[in-house]
């Protein structure tokens, strides 16, 4: 049965050990954060014990889990969220079996060459299946690093489409080539789109946003994104050969040092006169925001969500604020 194949996971990994296994990976918080259901599932989560500051994030995965019937989770035990573990062993209480997999906070290639061996065999696929479906995914990658240049280069591209697409990347949406056929469409769709009107040009850091209408807000304001941080890490953006070498560049589960490099050379490439730093609500990755106001030497705006909603007042105003006071310096230098 379809559901015996399903493969959850609570942040991204070497995916292409799922493919090769022909199994359908699954990013839990992308089926979370786009479901309808959305509340039910944060509900769900709360009506067992879940506490009310808890991540929104770890609550949805959760009630997802649950909902969607999803047998197996890969549970990421180092490289992301510590509420992790508990996540873990609550739904391993609901039955679920549970395969941790560690990113290794030194950066060790061969603590990482041993974690994906581990998985490899749990799911008992061979290196050479392995790196076939490395060589087919990075060619879906491909194309989606196509749509991330059309968005900063080009400007026929919206920050949201930039970030759908960079998203999905994590799972394939559990069918690659359903996604590629999905990106091909896409790509034949934009190529007579006139460029979007030259706005301000903001960089985007930090997890995805638990907010659903971010994006739409800002180019109301008369701002682009044209930098997704995270999401486009989740695509692989460094050419490799080797899959170790491919999940020792991704920086997300590494140290905010590991980004830093990356997102002072993206700032660099791609003219971003600012940058909004979205945090999630009781996660440690707030404290982290000390170290980007220290080395990035560009306007920054932190904005915090908690669970899945529209913008609320208060942070629209802030942005609203935040892009006007970039327009003005945008401006001035003009009349420089």
């Amino acid at each position: 049965m379809e559901d015996g194949r399903r493969v959850g996971f609570t942040t991204t990994i070497p995916v292409e050990i799922l493919f090769a296994a022909e199994k359908i990976p699954v990013d839990l918080n992308n089926i979370f954060i786009t479901s309808p259901k959305r509340e039910r599932l944060l509900a769900k989560a709360e009506a067992i014990g879940f506490p009310k500051n808890t991540c929104g994030w770890i609550k949805g995965i959760y009630g997802v889990t649950i909902e969607e019937g999803i047998e197996e989770v890969v549970a990421v035990t180092q490289g992301d969220c510590s509420n992790t573990h508990a996540l873990m062993e609550v739904l391993q209480m609901e039955g679920v079996r549970i395969f941790p997999f560690a990113f290794p906070y030194d950066r060790s290639r061969d603590l990482l060459a041993l974690q994906i061996d581990k998985m490899m065999k749990h799911f008992g696929v061979t290196p050479c299946q392995v790196q076939q479906a490395k060589e087919t995914l990075d060619r879906v990658r491909a194309k989606v690093h196509e749509i991330d240049r059309l968005s900063w280069e080009e400007g026929v591209v919206s920050g949201f489409e930039n970030h759908y697409f960079l998203v999905s990347t994590s799972d394939m949406k559990g069918d690659w080539r359903a996604f590629e056929e999905e990106i091909d469409r896409f790509l034949s769709s934009v190529k007579n789109r006139r460029p979007q009107s030259e706005g301000v040009r903001l960089g985007y850091l930090g997890v995805p946003p638990i907010f659903t209408d971010l994006y739409d807000c800002l180019e109301g304001l008369g701002a682009r994104v044209v930098f997704n941080e995270i999401q486009r890490q989740f695509s692989m953006p460094f050419s490799t050969e080797d899959i170790v070498e491919q999940y020792l560049l991704y920086t997300y589960p590494y140290s905010i040092f590991a980004r830093l490099q990356d997102i002072k050379t993206e700032v660099r490439r791609r003219q971003i006169e600012g940058l909004i730093h979205y945090v999630q609500a009781f996660c440690f990755r707030q404290i982290e925001d000390i170290i980007l106001r220290r080395e990035i030497k560009l306007p920054i705006l932190t904005i915090e969500g908690d669970r899945p909603s529209a913008i609320d007042a208060r942070t629209k105003l802030r942005l609203e604020s935040f892009v006007e006071m970039l327009q003005h310096r945008k401006q001035s230098w003009i009349y420089e």
